[in-house]
């Protein structure tokens, strides 16, 4: 390969085990230049896309080294293999020196993640992660009844924009004539060659549905990540100077599968597809920002999916708040506080529980004094707790499916 990059080539016997899940401090991932191997996991709620058997070409432990958490699975040699090791901090020099590489690690990336997601949102949310253009008009709707009209007259346009011949056209222009005086802070649409855009606080930068072309990295301010689900707008998440979003729509050309809200006034680079490709061999440490964002992603979703297959609700809301410490890198064993950035009705619907279910569980947490609920916030006087909690409950779960495994139930 080109330039200083030093690649490392290893080797390991069929029936080797290279990575195991669980261990910590990944600092390497393995590219097979020839064999197969296999990926398991302890916990198995969908298999791979494809497949969990890797050939020469794929690639393995991206999600654990880039993101920096440990590892999310086992990689067994199924054959003699050969394979390239690359060190987290030679990912920069691999994008510039072997572009092709970096794109297929990239939109392999993507779309492994967007294939959990949707298994996440069907388990969770219990609908599917896409929906057709018409979904537009759905989603205007139901701003216009909670008033926010700054996001309805958003909506309203774009599905006059992509539907038409839509059977509600005509009233979602009456709809937008009425809320016009209304929506103050309303972006439609940019110059293609205008890349700096600044979105005034409560306007919607994509609605979730429509198509994407681009990709935006937060600049200055803060977006929020949102989803109608079950006629409740559900807080996905709040990202912040650096972040990036919109990157499923533009490697893949689907359609959003959320909405993005300015949370305040925000700065943000739009980045199309022609930038895109050439920002990986111009600014390589974008590209590395972007896989880092997606191996985090990535393993926030496998925790998640984990989280799906403990039966006690209590035990998935204590697992739910461990997952989130450890996202936002918390000493889990700390004794000292912690505000969550997210309050009880955004807990239950993270479990993907029915909100008056919901409330029974929260009631029987809140029995716990170390948790409380602060301005709306969920707060932890003992981050520890969580922990402990948590392991309580996958131990309870351990117990039971051995039992249910041990009897043939």
């Amino acid at each position: 390969m080109a330039g200083q990059l030093q690649l490392t080539f290893v080797n390991f016997l069929k029936d080797a085990y290279i990575v195991v899940e669980g261990k910590q401090n990944a600092d390497r991932f393995f590219i097979i230049r020839q064999g197969k191997v296999r990926i398991s996991k302890e916990v198995e709620v969908v298999e791979e896309e494809g497949g969990n058997i890797l050939e020469p070409g794929d690639f393995f432990g991206v999600v654990s080294s880039m993101s920096s958490h440990s590892h999310i699975e086992t990689a067994q040699a199924l054959t003699d293999v050969t394979l390239i090791s690359v060190q987290k901090d030679q990912y920069g020099q691999l994008i510039q020196s072997n572009t092709p590489v970096a794109m297929k690690i990239i939109l392999q990336f993507s779309k492994r993640m967007r294939y959990l997601d949707e298994a996440l949102t069907r388990l969770t949310l219990k609908n599917n992660a896409e929906a057709d253009l018409s979904h537009l008009f759905k989603v205007a709707e139901y701003y216009a009844k909670q008033s926010q009209y700054n996001q309805a007259y958003y909506a309203y346009h774009q599905y006059i924009k992509y539907c038409p011949q839509g059977e509600n056209v005509n009233l979602a222009r009456e709809r937008m004539m009425k809320i016009a005086p209304y929506a103050k802070a309303v972006k439609l649409s940019y110059k293609a060659e205008e890349f700096n855009r600044t979105y005034p606080k409560d306007s919607m930068i994509f609605s979730e549905g429509e198509p994407g072309e681009e990709l935006y990295i937060i600049q200055k301010g803060s977006v929020k990540i949102t989803k109608i689900v079950d006629n409740n707008e559900v807080l996905l998440a709040v990202l912040k100077t650096g972040d990036i979003f919109g990157e499923m729509a533009l490697l893949e050309a689907k359609p959003r599968a959320a909405s993005a809200v300015a949370y305040e006034e925000s700065v943000i680079l739009a980045v199309n597809q022609a930038n895109f490709e050439r920002m990986i061999t111009a600014q390589p440490q974008i590209i590395v920002r972007l896989t880092t964002l997606l191996a985090e992603r990535t393993w926030f979703i496998y925790k998640q999916l984990a989280n799906t297959l403990i039966s006690d609700p209590l035990g998935r809301m204590y697992d739910a708040l461990l997952i989130q410490l450890e996202k936002n890198r918390a000493n889990i064993m700390s004794t000292q506080s912690y505000t969550f950035d997210f309050g009880p009705k955004e807990l239950v619907n993270m479990v993907g529980l029915p909100q008056e279910d919901g409330v029974l569980v929260l009631r029987k947490m809140m029995e716990n004094k170390k948790i409380q609920i602060l301005r709306d916030k969920i707060y932890v006087s003992d981050v520890s707790e969580i922990a402990k909690q948590t392991e309580y409950y996958r131990k309870m779960q351990k117990i039971e499916k051995a039992r249910r495994e041990s009897t043939g139930w």
